[in-house]
């Protein structure tokens, strides 16, 4: 009888965690797309809503190689601010404007546990730009990504 109540209980929680995550909504796999910079293919999640460029990558545990996620940036907001609250992996961030990359972030690092909200690092691109693209750290020194490079 406790090993039915048991399972009964873990099921339940189950249930409340996945309605918790998902808003009561139906799971949905994320909208992959595929980006190419120079010939370097990146499978890319795409963070096209608020919610999603909120959530970010955070609370990942390990990103795939040649994978990251494109945020497409609101052109009210052409000028985001990025953060790694809730990261768990370090990262590289490409700042990219009419398909060129402008900047480059590498080696961003995750904070120390426990970083108040005000101390969390900010990071900016020094100009506008249309999409930010999130990758491995050390993805960008590995590949030979720079400055100038073109993306499809």
């Amino acid at each position: 009888m406790k090993k039915v109540f048991l399972m009964i209980l873990g099921t339940a929680a189950f249930i409340a965690v996945v309605g918790y995550y998902t808003n009561g909504k139906p799971f949905q796999k994320p909208t992959t797309k595929e980006v190419k910079i120079n010939n370097t293919a990146i499978s890319v999640e795409m963070a096209d809503t608020a919610t999603k460029r909120a959530k970010g990558l955070s609370g990942r545990t390990e990103l795939g190689n040649n994978s990251g996620m494109l945020f497409v940036i609101d052109p009210k907001d052409n000028e985001p601010i990025f953060w790694m609250k809730g990261m768990l992996v370090p990262i590289d961030i490409i700042w990219i404007k009419n398909n060129q990359i402008i900047q480059i972030g590498q080696n961003v690092p995750i904070p120390a546990p426990n970083t108040a909200d005000k101390d969390l690092k900010l990071y900016k691109p020094s100009a506008p730009v249309d999409y930010v693209l999130e990758v491995n750290v050390g993805f960008t020194f590995k590949n030979n990504i720079k400055v100038g490079d073109k993306i499809n």
